[in-house]
């Protein structure tokens, strides 16, 4: 690691193969959490390459438990996070909403490390149970349409650099990896990112994917559809920049996306929006995010069409169903 550290404190980037190298050393355990420290801290103060993300990805998914869902026809909905924003779970419930629509999802989730509350902790405090069994993970998927996949249960690996991103804070090159190593390997993925680099560099790999993508930032810097203002949407036709009146919504202000405080505060909302009481602002973000989700599962709808399925997934209560169903195949 001495090597590395001097050659990334010279300025330069690393190979992939080098970059998957060290990813996989990581994992292993071969280095000192002040050695990993260090490595973190130099991807917070210059961009990732692409070749050092598409190694750093290779080696987690190297790393990692592959469950048996029996079909790779899923979708994750799910962001980068680290955009600083401290919205509310807006992605984990856009979930809920396509599987309502009749679309499978296999969600991935981890504890919040830049937030007060990612998509894990709002889901243990609404009482569901992590598990990585993939008999009681497809069965979730058959009767709900929904599996959730706590990441630190897939990537074992990540309990060596787990304490060190929790002490720093921050968002670390871990944030931008995270969407691109979900387990199931769905072949669709809607994706929000907190830059215009990361869109960059996303737009590139999963281009090399051949799978169904659209990738999601806000322009005043969220790392999915706000309603805040316009926003950059790429998959694999082209890229385009949207307004919320292109999805039939009106725009919003920031501070109407506010997430809670405190988990429960967070696990509040959560019921809230899925029970339909949400705000105005708090039930269109989810709507619009869900139905980017359903444009992204099916290629046979349009965006208008794919945002009125998501109209109808939340107010019919079919989201909130998933989600009670889901809670009933969740080990206790």
């Amino acid at each position: 690691m001495k090597h590395i550290l001097q050659q990334l404190i010279e300025h330069k980037t690393l190979p992939k193969e080098t970059a998957k190298e060290v990813l996989l050393n990581i994992g292993r355990g071969q280095y000192n959490p002040s050695q990993m420290a260090a490595f973190m801290t130099v991807f917070l103060m210059r961009n990732i390459t692409v070749q050092e993300l598409e190694g750093f990805r290779e080696a987690m998914l190297e790393l990692c438990l592959l469950p048996e869902l029996g079909t790779d026809q899923v979708i994750d909905l799910c962001g980068t996070g680290g955009d600083g924003k401290d919205t509310f779970n807006i992605s984990t419930l856009a979930s809920f909403v396509v599987a309502g629509a009749g679309y499978k999802v296999a969600k991935h989730g981890n504890n919040g490390v830049s937030s007060i509350c990612g998509s894990s902790n709002v889901m243990a405090h609404l009482g569901f149970g992590f598990t990585n069994d993939s008999a009681t993970l497809k069965k979730q998927l058959d009767e709900s349409n929904i599996c959730f996949l706590h990441a630190p249960m897939f990537h074992p690996a990540m309990k060596e650099v787990a304490p060190i991103r929790k002490d720093l804070g921050v968002k670390t090159f871990f944030n931008m990896l995270g969407p691109m190593i979900n387990p199931a390997k769905p072949h669709y993925q809607m994706v929000g990112v907190f830059s215009l680099e990361l869109l960059r560099l996303y737009t590139y790999l999963y281009q090399q994917t051949g799978k169904r993508f659209v990738l999601i930032h806000a322009l005043d810097g969220y790392d999915e559809v706000s309603l805040t203002g316009p926003f950059k949407m790429v998959t694999p036709e082209g890229e385009q920049i949207l307004y919320p009146s292109d999805m039939g919504l009106p725009t919003y202000k920031q501070g109407d996306l506010a997430g809670g405080e405190t988990v429960e505060a967070c696990a509040e909302i959560f019921r809230n929006v899925l029970a339909g009481k949400g705000t105005a602002a708090q039930q269109d973000a989810v709507i619009a995010n869900a139905g980017l989700g359903i444009f992204c599962s099916d290629e046979r709808v349009s965006l208008p069409e794919a945002i009125s399925k998501a109209r109808l997934s939340l107010e019919s209560g079919s989201a909130l169903n998933a989600f009670q169903k889901l809670l009933t195949f969740s080990p206790k």
